[in-house]
């Protein structure tokens, strides 16, 4: 008992007297500490007092890939926010390269006994990666939502940017600004979102599936990192591509500085579209061209459908496509043309010749 008022106390900021009141229904006790303490005692496994026990506070799961990539960040603040509008506590979840994964922050929600799991980024958006844990999730009938696009036949509800509308967007933009050779760098290979996002660049340019040597040159597959972006920017780059479409900012970050790598300049010499709209976007240098997801809408719905299975109404395991918005900056501009497009084949060719 002593330890447990100890963990509780550091917990929550108080004093183990504090806690103690709490546990034994006494007076004088804010409500706001009162259910700060409740809810540390649901975070921390121990059992409430018996009395207590139908007071439960009621924790929601968020599971997410990371925190680098500013994108989760701002998604987690709009969930968060709405769940707590809606008296849920939020337990965050960020999967590490010290090997807490995804799977085992499942089994530890499961062990506090959330009401519900939100999922961002996750593994379900990845065809060879393991999904075992999503279905013991769904065998133990545990309410979840997956954001953005997931492999078939989880039976989960799910709330994605509709990425063929995005590609359709920054491609539509590019060939405005009078571009012709425009490639596309993207995630890895089994990764949902980016296999929707090659199909419909694929189709823009008029490419079926079954042309693996076009599809070569001009999609690149890399993981979700600006050196991913720099290695596939380069190489699309020197193959002749003045337009690039970016399947995500971090990526299109890594675009840009490897253009200016190759002794070029953004947008005069090649132009850069992201993805995201990811906080900050805007300070680039220059700033960059990207296709917003609504995290704002699409947070507001996962939480809603969350809660709605919570209250035991059904939910349908159809996807909710939201519509991005393509936001115009400074890293698109005029294709080159004339000279420009005569400096631009030199400077690529005196880099290969050094390389």
């Amino acid at each position: 008992m002593t330890r447990r008022l100890a963990e509780v106390a550091k917990y929550v900021g108080v004093s183990e007297a504090t806690v103690s009141r709490v546990l034994n229904g006494k007076p004088g006790i804010s409500e706001a500490t009162r259910a700060a303490v409740l809810t540390a005692l649901d975070v921390l496994g121990y059992e409430r007092p018996t009395k207590l026990r139908g007071e439960r506070a009621r924790l929601v799961g968020l599971v997410l890939p990371e925190l680098q990539n500013p994108i989760f960040p701002a998604f987690a603040d709009v969930v968060a926010g709405t769940l707590a509008i809606r008296g849920f506590t939020p337990v965050l979840c960020t999967r590490t390269a010290e090997g807490v994964s995804e799977s085992d922050y499942v089994d530890m929600l499961l062990d506090q006994h959330v009401s519900g799991v939100i999922f961002a980024g996750g593994l379900y958006a990845q065809a060879d990666s393991d999904h075992d844990h999503y279905f013991r999730l769904h065998e133990r009938g545990l309410p979840a939502v997956l954001v953005n696009a997931a492999i078939e036949h989880l039976g989960f509800a799910r709330v994605a940017t509709d990425d063929a509308h995005a590609v359709d967007r920054a491609y539509q933009h590019l060939v405005s600004l009078g571009h012709e050779r425009i490639g596309l760098v993207l995630g890895p290979a089994d990764h949902v979102p980016s296999h929707r996002k090659r199909g419909a660049f694929l189709r823009r340019i008029g490419v079926g599936p079954d042309d693996p040597e076009v599809a070569e040159r001009t999609i690149y597959s890399m993981d979700f990192s600006m050196e991913g972006g720099h290695a596939a920017a380069g190489q699309l780059v020197k193959r002749g591509m003045t337009g690039l479409i970016c399947g995500s900012d971090v990526l299109a970050l890594g675009a840009i500085r490897a253009v200016r790598r190759l002794g070029l300049s953004v947008p005069e010499d090649v132009s850069v579209v992201g993805f995201d709209d990811s906080n900050l976007m805007n300070c680039t240098d220059p700033p960059l061209t990207t296709v917003r997801q609504p995290i704002e809408a699409m947070g507001q719905a996962a939480v809603a459908l969350l809660v709605s299975q919570i209250a035991g109404n059904p939910v349908p395991a159809d996807e909710m496509l939201f519509d991005p918005e393509l936001v115009v900056r400074g890293s698109t501009g005029a294709a080159p043309t004339g000279s420009r497009t005569t400096r631009i084949a030199a400077q690529v060719g005196a880099d290969r010749a050094a390389s």
